[in-house]
């Protein structure tokens, strides 16, 4: 099974491999750094730009920023501190990569706030059964219609609840990928489209079979 790295683990091996532990100095340098260079890189697309940091205990610091657009209204979408560090450090174009979430946003009008996390259970559920997975399972069979395409729920020994989506006609190697739901879920509430974190494995899965 393909565990596909996300943008706050794909660096970690390497940071934790080769420096020592950050101070708690050197990491809020490194959060002023990264919240300027995220805000500089949204202002060349956008007039008006606010940013946040949050710091939430499984994910690290997390880079909320928000947009007004013509209209006054406002758009939220969030960043992890792993991604863009990789991001600005590679110079991969990283605010035409920053706007693009908020441009995907203002498809639709009169603003978008973060989604609140749920508070109990139940709520968790609900937002699971009704919107994380109808979604998922939408985005993945429509991004490779008209293959067969396997996707839903899963239990992994290690990272517990998954969402898994593969291919079935692949019956030799790895023909799947699975993405823990809390992070699915956190994609959610920073309005990320948790689907690209499948989307990015399943053609990682067809690279490794030479279909791409």
């Amino acid at each position: 099974m393909n565990e596909v790295e996300t943008g706050e683990e794909a660096t970690s091996d390497e940071t934790t491999s080769e420096q020592q532990p950050m101070t708690d100095e050197q990491m809020a340098e490194l959060v002023q750094a990264v919240h300027h260079n995220g805000m500089v890189a949204l202002k060349m697309h956008f007039n008006e730009v606010q940013g946040q940091v949050m710091n939430l205990e499984a994910y690290g610091p997390v880079f909320v920023f928000h947009v007004m657009d013509e209209a006054k209204d406002v758009y939220s979408c969030g960043f992890f501190l792993r991604e863009l560090i990789a991001r600005f450090q590679t110079n991969n174009s990283p605010n035409i990569w920053m706007a693009s979430f908020f441009i995907d946003l203002m498809k639709v009008k009169g603003g978008k706030a973060l989604t609140p996390p749920p508070t109990s259970e139940e709520e968790a559920k609900a937002m699971i059964d009704n919107v994380l997975v109808p979604h998922c399972i939408a985005a993945v069979r429509e991004e490779f219609a008209p293959e067969q395409v396997h996707a839903g729920l899963a239990w992994n020994e290690t990272h517990g609840p998954v969402f898994e989506a593969g291919f079935p006609a692949l019956t030799e190697g790895n023909n799947v990928c699975a993405i823990p739901l809390h992070m699915l879920l956190i994609h959610l509430q920073l309005n990320r489209d948790p689907s690209e974190l499948l989307l990015q494995g399943l053609y990682n899965i067809r690279k490794e079979h030479g279909l791409d």
